[in-house]
Formats: structure tokens, C-alpha cells, sequence
């Protein structure tokens, strides 16, 4: 490992290293005293040394939320514990085995999810079905526990969510295996699912003229546009709230999505009448970056549920969602 001197202009410079690694420095003042930088940025303070003979890293704390000194003065007490013979690995090790799940839960959106899975938040929205075993201790969490979870889910009409609650807590106790928080047998495995139904509703041939009636007779102009848009392009809501003027070159009639689901760049051509829709909001944008500007933190348009219950009210329609204009668009097809 690379030894300098921690300071704040050194370590406020550090590059992020490339996808899948990790780059480690050493202090050169405190030399047990490690910086560790994530493909992400994100730098954490770590005790390194040797322990009863097996390398030991004790998490010490997160930079800058924890200053160089203090890291330094943390690491130096650590020092002097394991000179009296204690093992801070090993307690940590011992406090994290006692870890309840919704603590669990939390390492695993932080050091986990947040900086590998784009729907990371859908996870913070799924856990709050495990609310019955969220203060359990996880090594006393058991099968039958999850499978209750399950079961019960499911019992309210639910097959989905509990489908997809049932894959996160797989999930995270695999992590706590790896992170070493949690022994022996992962107490999802075994537990039973539900088979699901694929979803096929999209808008009907007869459905079509009062849906169109019902967008056009919708007041919020950024909600109607967005709606045909969503149709017209065949792309999942986030993209479409996030669309952006400098991906899409009107000219060429083509909208670019840099960052899909899957990760990959995607390139949607636009109709004649989804480049009539954009060259007007266009001339109306008032400079946003985005074409369905919004007040909140993301600066985009970001909920549009109120305006579809009042389309779907006014057209008559019943169980239809905003995805739903996806599957439409594909099934015309």
C-alpha cells in the first residue's frame, strides 16, 4: 500500500479507482491508520495491523464526516487496547453478530445497494413490509419467520411484493454471511414464493378515444405531456421524468438514455408527433435542463399519480397504471 502524509488537500484530491477495486493508503504519522476509496468516492477510515498473528481491519470511521484527527486519535486508542491485550476486531465482529435487521438492513442500503443497484430505493420502500422481525436479532431470525412474512403478505393480495421482499432479505443475508455479521444457514433458503401472473393489461382499442379525450381535457400541461410521451416513446417513468434537452436531438428525431435499468446507453426514436410535443415545451422550457422541470430536490417532474387518477376517473378506465403505457406501446407494436 502507498504511505503519505493525511491531510485534507491530499485526501480531498484522491481519485476514485476504476469498477470492482479498491485503493488503500497508509499514514505515514499514525502507520496503522488506513484510508480505503470506494469506485464511488467514498472514504473510510480503517485500522490495519496484525493481531495475534492474523491480519485484523477494524472500521474506525468515515471521511470527512470523521476528521484526520480524530481518526488518528481513534486508531492511537485502539493501539493501546490491543497492547493490553484486547482484540477490537474481534468485538466488533462480536457487536455486528448482535445486529438487529432493520440494522442489517441499513448497512446493506449503504455500504451495498446505494452503490451497485440504480432501484436502491425501492429496496428502502420493500423493507418496510418486514416490520414484524425488524428489531429481531438477525442470528435469532429462522425460515419459518420469513415464510410467515411471506405467507401473510401474499394472504393480503400481494404476491409480487412479497415475491420481491422474500429476493431483498435473501440478499442482504448473503451480505451479512460475506460481511461476516451473520453464521450457518441463511434462513431464506427453503422459504417458499409465489408463482406470478404475468401482467398483460394495456389500453384496448375501444379504450384509446377516452383516454386521448381524458389527456387532452387534463389541466396540468406537465402531466399530459409527460403521460403522451410515456405512450409515444415506450420508456419506463424515471427515464421519462428525467429526460434531459441535452439527449435528445430533435432534428434527427432521436432521444438518447444514458443510463437504463440495465446500465446501458439506449437510443428511442421519437415520432412526429412526440417532436411536435418536445419542440413546443422546448420553446416554453425557460432554460431547465429538463423537459419536465419540476420544485422538487431532482429538479424534474416527479409525481404524476394525482393527474392519472383524474385522467382515469374522466375516460372511465379502471385498472390501468402509468407503466402500463409501456406494455400499450409494445403491444400495438
Amino acid at each position: 500500500m502507498k504511505k503519505i502524509r493525511f491531510t485534507v488537500k491530499t485526501l480531498n484530491t484522491i481519485p476514485a479507482p476504476d469498477k470492482g477495486r479498491r485503493s488503500y493508503l497508509y499514514d505515514t504519522e499514525v502507520k496503522v491508520l488506513v484510508l480505503c476509496t470506494t469506485p464511488s468516492g467514498s472514504k473510510t477510515f480503517h485500522l490495519y495491523k496484525k493481531i495475534d498473528g492474523r491480519p485484523e481491519r477494524v472500521f474506525i470511521g468515515k471521511y470527512p464526516d470523521l476528521s484526520i484527527e480524530q481518526a488518528r486519535g481513534k486508531a492511537s486508542g485502539l493501539l493501546a487496547a490491543i497492547a493490553s491485550g484486547d482484540n477490537p476486531a474481534e468485538g466488533a465482529r462480536e457487536r455486528r453478530r448482535e445486529m438487529t435487521l432493520e440494522e442489517l438492513h441499513t448497512e446493506f442500503i449503504e455500504r451495498h445497494a446505494k452503490h451497485h443497484k440504480k432501484t436502491w430505493k425501492d429496496d428502502v420502500v420493500r423493507f418496510e413490509r418486514a416490520r414484524e422481525l425488524a428489531k429481531t436479532k438477525i442470528r435469532l431470525v429462522r425460515t419459518r419467520d420469513v415464510q410467515r412474512l411471506i405467507n401473510d403478505i401474499g394472504a393480503e393480495g400481494h404476491p409480487a411484493v412479497a415475491n420481491r421482499l422474500l429476493a431483498l432479505l435473501k440478499t442482504m443475508f448473503y451480505k451479512a454471511e460475506v460481511w461476516g455479521y451473520h453464521e450457518g444457514r441463511n434462513p431464506c433458503r427453503g422459504v417458499t414464493g409465489f408463482r406470478e401472473k404475468p401482467r398483460e393489461r394495456f389500453l384496448q382499442a375501444h379504450e384509446l378515444p377516452r383516454f386521448f379525450q381524458a389527456v387532452a381535457e387534463e389541466p396540468n400541461e406537465t402531466a399530459r405531456d409527460f403521460f403522451l410521451i410515456s405512450l409515444l416513446t415506450g420508456q419506463r417513468r424515471g427515464n421519462v421524468l428525467s429526460m434531459r434537452w441535452r439527449d435528445i436531438e430533435l432534428d434527427a428525431g432521436v432521444w438518447t438514455i444514458s443510463e437504463t435499468k440495465a446500465g446501458r446507453t439506449h437510443t428511442v426514436p421519437l415520432t412526429k408527433v412526440a417532436i411536435e410535443i418536445l419542440r413546443r415545451r422546448q420553446a416554453q422550457s425557460g432554460g431547465s435542463d429538463f423537459v419536465f422541470p419540476g420544485d422538487g430536490i431532482t429538479g424534474h417532474f416527479r409525481e404524476p399519480k394525482g393527474a392519472w387518477a383524474r385522467i382515469l376517473e374522466r375516460a372511465g378506465i379502471e385498472d390501468l397504471r402509468i407503466h402500463d403505457l409501456r406494455r400499450t406501446l409494445g403491444s400495438w407494436q
